[in-house]
């Protein structure tokens, strides 16, 4: 299963190493049972799920933890992981733990089981190439269960905005499809359909179309301002732009 997804930036705690991809299993594996044999020095500064339990990742970072992905020009083909629980970017390590802060993203996350994870992985890298933007981190949604893994590829920094009517695409179905019925990442479900967009207007008239949304969702405290707003915003997007 793929989808897309922005998510914020955000912390993680755990325990991390250095090494090479060639013997990652070696020096990566022990930093779980550190993390699991621990896990009660940062219960109460990570984040819960609805269940009350820790959202366990699986964080990576180049050498210098600048969010570059391994093996990049100028890196090495080795690196740092994190056996690491999500938390709050303002949150404190205790003694004896890493914080790393993940930046704002857009994602493609793919579900899979463990054992399926490194040839889908490899795929999606060798598809989307230089469209990757940083280290790819994987999500634990049901720690304990081995067959459950979502890995985060991150292919845009910060969020993706429609390019025709600016409109904010975080979730998966905000993203129009293309006649393929793959998605879309330029333009937003409303505004494209099946490789087409769905009706003609001029840049004017989406201008109208916007306004009440933009007031609604209080991003603009009347009509007027978000007109004017969206007559600056529209014309630096790919559908409008000369």
């Amino acid at each position: 299963m793929i989808k897309y997804r922005f998510k914020d930036a955000f912390a993680v705690i755990g325990k991390a190493g250095q090494g090479s991809a060639e013997s990652f299993q070696e020096w990566a594996d022990p930093l779980w049972a550190s993390l699991e044999g621990n896990l009660t020095e940062i219960e109460g500064v990570v984040r819960k799920n609805e269940d009350g339990k820790p959202c366990f990742w699986a964080a990576l970072n180049d050498n210098n933890e600048s969010n570059k992905r391994w093996g990049e020009p100028g890196f090495d083909d080795s690196g740092k992981y994190m056996a690491a629980c999500e938390a709050d970017i303002d949150a404190i390590a205790p003694s004896g733990w890493v914080k790393w802060v993940i930046p704002a993203q857009t994602y493609i996350v793919v579900r899979s089981t463990p054992a399926e994870l490194e040839e889908i992985y490899a795929s999606l890298v060798k598809k989307l190439g230089e469209r990757i933007v940083g280290v790819g981190h994987s999500f634990f949604p049901e720690y304990g269960n081995d067959s459950l893994v979502d890995t985060y590829i991150p292919i845009a920094s910060g969020m993706m905005h429609c390019q025709s009517c600016g409109m904010p695409m975080t979730e998966d179905e905000y993203f129009g499809n293309n006649a393929d019925g793959g998605k879309n990442e330029d333009y937003c479900c409303h505004c494209h359909q099946g490789g087409a967009f769905l009706g003609e207007c001029t840049m004017e008239e989406m201008v109208e179309i916007c306004v009440p949304h933009i007031v609604e969702y209080g991003t603009c405290p009347d009509d007027e301002s978000a007109r004017k707003m969206l007559s600056e915003f529209l014309p630096t997007l790919k559908r409008w732009k000369k």
